[in-house]
Formats: structure tokens, C-alpha cells, sequence
């Protein structure tokens, strides 16, 4: 039975991960929270969580949902609806709760196939080769490869096109900004990012609904199931989920990726030499140094989490990165093991909040970290590697590596 814990040493921890040094490298103050208990309790009164099996309960529980948005308003923001950013996250599948979440998934679902993510591996594999032949001399990782790899699939499979896709990364990195934290300073950049991406995927689906194509968008502006049909609201927002986190993970889990390769030379020879290894090492890859590191959830009725009873009311935080490195259910959690066996990341969530877009990451990453070994065996970091300034979303802003002549 684990025992909710609650110290000054503990929040110190926890507000060390507030800052930029503890963003940048989070794991050994995970490990020393974990190491009091996998329940602690913030200065705020969130439980926070930071085990395996826990982590795991609770994005597994239907008992436990997100916050309903009207909450915001306690924080400050009663007119969360007027703020693109807040309305655009907080409406969308990513945060809503059943019976609203169930009905948009059925939809969506129809929609976003295994067969239809399937039917991308020749064009993937053809961009991963087209990008590594351009690589040469010293280039940014994130700009040259990590950002236009995913772009361009996710763009392939939306239907956005080619010309208008990489205007998005500055966008999307000021809009999800608000997955880290909701203040007027970052409102004020989340805001017109946000309704940018809103317009211009609203004037696309007005378009396809006229004039379908065959493209995921056309697919969602006209998605029908048991005569259930979205609206244009909820496609407009669906699709900016879709599109967004379509590349924006994606680009932290190659990025992140690679630097833990190039941290280990060793790994990335062998998956080099054992192509056989791609499906183990990106599952490996995700628990490493996961791309998405904390869920959130608020508890509907009375449960128990590890013997510890739980109010109605109670707000969980999980860091699903530290849960990624609980030693409990990994072995030498920190060491970097291509071939490791029974992994199981949390890096995609679980339960009813699942990643839809998983498969498609999962494909990208399989197609991408093999390539990169066998044709740049030596490949180096060149120095100069910036973090991105965030938690929720890990990742970098700038990653130079030198390609070997």
C-alpha cells in the first residue's frame, strides 16, 4: 500500500520541475519523488504521481475523467470560451469526458483507420529517403528531418497542402503552450496561433464538404456513423488536434530519439545491424525520454489507488515519464536497452483517452530510426542542442548533428 506523502523536501522537487533545468533533464527528481512515494501531494493539493502501476491506474480508470472546462474559470478564465486556445483544447477529444468523448471517437474512428495509416508506408519510407538524401555537413536534426517527416504525413493523410505546412510549427508551438501552463503572457501568443490554425482548416473543411477529396478532411467533414454527423465546429477542432498532434509528438519522439542514440553509439550501430530491432527500439525509444510526460485526471467517485482511498473532487497529476523509469516494472530503468523485452511505455496514455494517432507515429518512428542507422552509421551531435522549454510536451527546438563525408 503506498502512502500519500507530503514534505517540503517533495515540493521542492516539484517546483524544481518547474524550471527550466529541471524541464531539461527531469528524471533524477522524478526518481528522488518516486523513491519517497509513487502518491505525493503538491503545495497545490494535486496528487501527484510518479509509479508505474500507478500512472497506469489512473489513465485506465473510467472512474477518472479530465477536468471539466468550466473549472478554468476558478483559475481566472470564466470566458475561457472567447480564448481559441482554451476553447480549441478544452472542446477537443483530447480533454472531454464521455458520453461527448464517445460520441466524437466513434466518428473519428470511422474515419482515422489502421488500414488507412497502413496504406502510408510507401510514401513514408520514400520521404525518410528523400530527407536523408539531403542531409549533409552540419544540419539541424529538428528542421532538416524531425519537423518535415511528420508534417508532410500527417499534410499527406489530411489533405493539407504541400506549400502551407510549415508555417504550423511556430504556430503549434505557441498554441500547445497551454498545455504547460495558462497565463495572459502565453494567452497572448496561444490565442492568434490558434486562430489561425482555426481559420485556415475551417476554409479547408467548408471546401472539402463542397468538394470532397480523398483525404482524412474530406473524410471528416463529411464523417457519418448511426446518422451522427459533426458539426463544423467539431471538425474544424478535430482536425487541428489531428494535424497538430500528428507531427508536434511525432517530431519530439524523433528528435528525443536520436539524442538518446547518439548518447549510446552503441544502440544505434546494433539497430544499424538489426533491422529486426526497429519495433522493440522505438517502443524503447518512447519510454527513454518520452515525447508526451504528463496526463492529467479528476477523480468522479470514490476509488482507491493503491490501497490509498480517493475522494470525489481530488485532481491526479501523472509524470509519465517518471513512470516510464520506475524501477518497479523496468530493470535498470535508465539504461538505454534496444532489445528490451515487455515494454510497455505510457507514453501514448491508455483507456478511452488512447492516442488515436499512435499507429501512425509508432509506423514513422519504425521507418525512420533504422534508416538513419544504416546510412549514417557514424552520425554525430555537432553541438549546440536546445531543449524546448516545456514538460508536457518534450522535445527540442534545435538538435545539429554532423553527417560523416
Amino acid at each position: 500500500m503506498a502512502e500519500i506523502v507530503q514534505s517540503p523536501d517533495v515540493h521542492r522537487l516539484l517546483d524544481e520541475l518547474t524550471r527550466p533545468d529541471g524541464r531539461a533533464d527531469p528524471y533524477p527528481r522524478y526518481a528522488r519523488i518516486r523513491a519517497t512515494s509513487p502518491i505525493v501531494r503538491a503545495p497545490d493539493g494535486v496528487l501527484v504521481l510518479t509509479g508505474y502501476d500507478e500512472c497506469s491506474t489512473m489513465l485506465r480508470d473510467p472512474r477518472l475523467g479530465h477536468m471539466p472546462p468550466d473549472l478554468l474559470a476558478f483559475i481566472g478564465y470564466p470566458d475561457w470560451t472567447d480564448h481559441p486556445a482554451l476553447r480549441t483544447l478544452f472542446t477537443s477529444m483530447l480533454t472531454i469526458n464521455p458520453p461527448d468523448h464517445t460520441r466524437l471517437r466513434r466518428l473519428v474512428s470511422s474515419t482515422f483507420t489502421p488500414r488507412r495509416v497502413e496504406a502510408l508506408r510507401p510514401a513514408i519510407e520514400a520521404m525518410v529517403d528523400g530527407l536523408l538524401d539531403e542531409l549533409s555537413g552540419t544540419v539541424d536534426f529538428v528542421d532538416a528531418f524531425a519537423f518535415p517527416l511528420p508534417v508532410n504525413v500527417i499534410g499527406e493523410l489530411l489533405g493539407i497542402p504541400a506549400g502551407d505546412r510549415a508555417q504550423f510549427q511556430t504556430l503549434t508551438r505557441d498554441w500547445t503552450q497551454v498545455m504547460e501552463v495558462i497565463t495572459p503572457e502565453v494567452l497572448s501568443r496561444a490565442d492568434p496561433a490558434a486562430a489561425t490554425i482555426r481559420e485556415y482548416l475551417g476554409g479547408l473543411i467548408d471546401e472539402r464538404r463542397t468538394n470532397p477529396a480523398d483525404d482524412l478532411l474530406s473524410a471528416l467533414a463529411l464523417a457519418e456513423a448511426e446518422g451522427d454527423r459533426l458539426t463544423r465546429e467539431e471538425a474544424v477542432t478535430t482536425a487541428a488536434l489531428l494535424f497538430v498532434a500528428g507531427f508536434e509528438t511525432t517530431t519530439g519522439l524523433l528528435a528525443n530519439g536520436l539524442a538518446a542514440l547518439l548518447d549510446h553509439p552503441e544502440q544505434f550501430r546494433l539497430l544499424g545491424e538489426r533491422p529486426d530491432l526497429a519495433r522493440p527500439a522505438v517502443e524503447e525509444l518512447l519510454r527513454y525520454d518520452s515525447p508526451v510526460q504528463i496526463g492529467a485526471r479528476m477523480v468522479a467517485e470514490p476509488i482507491e489507488l493503491a490501497g490509498v482511498p480517493v475522494a470525489p473532487g481530488e485532481r491526479f497529476v501523472a509524470y509519465l515519464g517518471a513512470g516510464n523509469r520506475d524501477p518497479r516494472r523496468f530493470p535498470d530503468p535508465d539504461v538505454l536497452r534496444l532489445d528490451r523485452t515487455d515494454n510497455a511505455p505510457l507514453s501514448f496514455g491508455g483507456g478511452i483517452h488512447y492516442c488515436l494517432g499512435a499507429p501512425l507515429a509508432r509506423l514513422e518512428a519504425q521507418i525512420a530510426f533504422p534508416a538513419l542507422a544504416r546510412r549514417f552509421p557514424e552520425l554525430a551531435p555537432a553541438g549546440g542542442a536546445q531543449r524546448r522549454d516545456s514538460l508536457t510536451l518534450k522535445g527540442f527546438t534545435r538538435l545539429p548533428v554532423r553527417i560523416p563525408v
